[in-house]
């Protein structure tokens, strides 16, 4: 008999989701093509269950990180005690815990309904974490349209969708409306599937310096580029990388492809 569910915490941002369409869908997003599950935040084990069945009809190894100590017996009913590890996901370093659960060198999966408040510092964490191969995550839909566009047809780009671009491709996998969840929340939530690039547009080892610029182009999303740039590099690197790509300084980042930003990053790091 399962436990009846606990009252979410609103402070970790928790939602509880109950609608079994969309667990489903997440639950079965890469069938077959891991070869470890992680789940990050996994709450009282609603994606658990299914997930941990996948597990072990595909002989596979699964974990969980945990930071919720009311959760361990509801997550206890799908998986055992040395599959949890109950820590905030934020201060772990993914590859070293990777190692230590032996799963370093197999095409991880992760699987997360991301708490809406600290949803886009983890999505960093797991970009720089080389060994996750393939991510279904949940996000506030407002987030998720940032990271990969799916309702925006024009000037959507952005650092979040420039970043996650340059390791993995993304699409929609499934919308996802308030009622979904338990408690609702006040806003539409967005399912995202993720598959790391074989080869990244930005090499890892300059992960950070890339970031770093793209927090400076889209500072100001609606100020033109070339008056933005100008603080940070000399103007006529400026004005030779901008015309290599054939775009005017007035242009402003939001209107950039992905192609031109990291063409960008290129020439102006030098």
């Amino acid at each position: 008999m399962k436990l009846e569910l606990p009252l979410a915490n609103k402070s970790l941002g928790q939602h509880f989701l109950k609608d079994k369409t969309v667990i489903d869908s997440i639950c079965t997003d890469f069938e077959g093509r891991a070869e470890a599950i992680v789940e990050i935040g996994p709450g009282p084990g609603i994606l658990t269950e299914s997930l941990a069945e996948r597990s072990k009809k595909e002989k596979i190894p699964f974990f969980v990180i945990e930071k919720d100590d009311r959760f361990p017996e509801y997550l206890r009913q799908f998986i055992e005690p040395h599959q949890i590890t109950m820590t905030d996901a934020l201060a772990v370093h993914l590859s070293a815990w990777f190692k230590e659960k032996s799963i370093a060198d197999k095409k991880i999966w992760l699987v997360s309904n991301l708490p809406y408040n600290i949803s886009t510092p983890l999505l960093i964490n797991f970009l720089q974490a080389t060994e996750i191969k393939y991510m279904t995550l949940m996000f506030q839909k407002e987030v998720a349209d940032k990271v990969f566009p799916f309702s925006t047809t024009k000037n959507f780009m952005g650092s979040l969708h420039a970043l996650t671009m340059a390791y993995f491709d993304s699409a929609l996998l499934c919308k996802v409306p308030p009622g979904a969840f338990v408690p609702a929340p006040k806003v539409d939530s967005a399912v995202l599937t993720l598959v790391r690039k074989e080869t990244p547009l930005v090499p890892m080892e300059e992960f950070h310096k890339y970031e770093k610029f793209l927090r400076l182009l889209f500072s100001q999303k609606r100020k033109q580029l070339g008056g933005l740039l100008k603080s940070s590099f000399p103007v006529e690197l400026i004005q030779e990388s901008f015309a290599s790509i054939n775009v005017p300084l007035t242009i402003r980042s939001e209107a950039l492809t992905l192609d031109q930003v990291i063409s960008l990053y290129r020439m102006l790091k030098k």
